[in-house]
């Protein structure tokens, strides 16, 4: 492997640490290179707290003057929660910066690169790009378009049933599939549902440190994450646990009051159905940047025939249901099999006895 790529593979590995604790902050690894060698490395934990970058630099016992940082991300030139990085790799004498991709966010973009330049520090890349990117698809799409990463995440059995006909549902993936979702649900910044859902189920919809597999389990079950409900009728049940959660915003498509801590937001409607592209596009304004719907499968199919899905993660359980069981999807109609969605296996693996497939919609976006 060339050296750059090297290094730069242990910024990202680094940069993973943060993958369930920086929200709404992107994930950011960097290490220090002298004379071959790394002498120091960091990521950024969570918001308010040092970048990756400062974290890199403080391990270093002695001076870095002189020395090369990998940095996943650009490094910020602006000044919010924490002073520009930037300026402080200017401060501390570095020689060179080499990144993995350039910073999307409107403050940023290239500015970070223009100060070191124009401060004499030679910057080079990008480097493992595709794989930086990979890190933080929620910050990448919200600067780019304005709409967050929506990830789908549906369970299901062999006969693509989720439920038996009386609604029961408890559980048709075993322990090692539902703890998968907790990840999924700890790097995501909002979770969406269904009011059917809610008032079926009443789920929590929380993280769960004892069942997060990370060293920081317990941080990011403490990351306030957005818990939305799609409710157009005003039929939330007030009795609901959401409803106790102070992270709960509840978009109602006629002016409703509920019995708890979160909000209501009057969302515009689309026929009978709350607008869920207006919907993302508020959630995405309030820096939730990835969105995990956990939902059923009036708003799963909504969400999938409005082409709001970026990724659709299907456990499926090895169990046979039948026909009179509830089914996984409500799609709109479709004619003929030459307008079937072709969707894209990204990755297919076993988590306990199920299998987990994650998949890209034909758009491609």
């Amino acid at each position: 492997m060339h050296e750059h790529e090297h290094f730069m593979a242990r910024a990202l590995r680094c940069a993973e640490q943060g993958m369930f604790t920086a929200h709404p902050n992107p994930r950011v690894g960097a290490v220090v290179v002298r004379d071959g060698r790394i002498i120091g490395e960091g990521y950024h934990l969570r918001t308010g707290g040092p970048h990756a970058e400062v974290e890199a630099l403080t391990s270093v016992s002695g001076d870095v003057s002189g020395t090369s940082v990998y940095c996943t991300m650009e490094p910020c030139s602006f000044e919010g929660r924490t002073p520009s990085c930037a300026q402080m790799l200017i401060d501390r004498g570095i020689k060179q910066l080499i990144y993995g991709m350039e910073d999307p966010h409107p403050k940023n973009r290239g500015l970070g690169f223009s100060m070191l330049r124009t401060a004499g520090v030679e910057v080079m890349g990008p480097v493992l790009e595709a794989s930086a990117r990979q890190l933080n698809p929620g910050h990448i799409k919200r600067y780019e378009t304005g709409m967050p990463y929506v990830r789908l995440k549906l369970a299901a059995s062999l006969d693509g049933r989720t439920a038996l006909a009386s609604g029961e549902s408890q559980w048709i993936t075993g322990d090692e599939a539902r703890r998968d979702v907790q990840a999924l649900r700890a790097r995501s910044g909002a979770i969406l549902t269904g009011v059917g859902t809610v008032n079926a189920d009443n789920p929590s919809l929380t993280v769960r440190a004892e069942q997060l597999d990370s060293p920081h389990g317990v941080i990011s079950a403490d990351v306030s994450r957005s818990i939305a409900v799609v409710d157009s009728a005003g039929s939330l049940n007030r009795t609901s646990a959401l409803c106790q959660n102070p992270s709960l915003i509840h978009y109602c498509g006629v002016p409703a009051r509920i019995a708890s801590h979160g909000q209501s937001v009057v969302a515009p409607l689309s026929g009978r159905r709350i607008d869920l592209s207006w919907v993302l596009s508020d959630l995405a304004s309030r820096d939730c940047h990835e969105v995990l719907a956990e939902c059923g499968p009036t708003l799963a199919g909504a969400l999938i025939d409005g082409n709001l899905v970026d990724e659709l993660v299907l456990y499926v359980a090895p169990k046979l249901i039948g026909q009179d069981g509830r089914p996984l999807l409500h799609l709109g109609k479709i004619d003929s099999m030459q307008t079937v969605a072709q969707w894209t296996t990204a990755d297919v693996r076993q988590v306990g006895q199920d299998l987990r497939v994650t998949l890209r919609p034909p758009n491609g976006h």
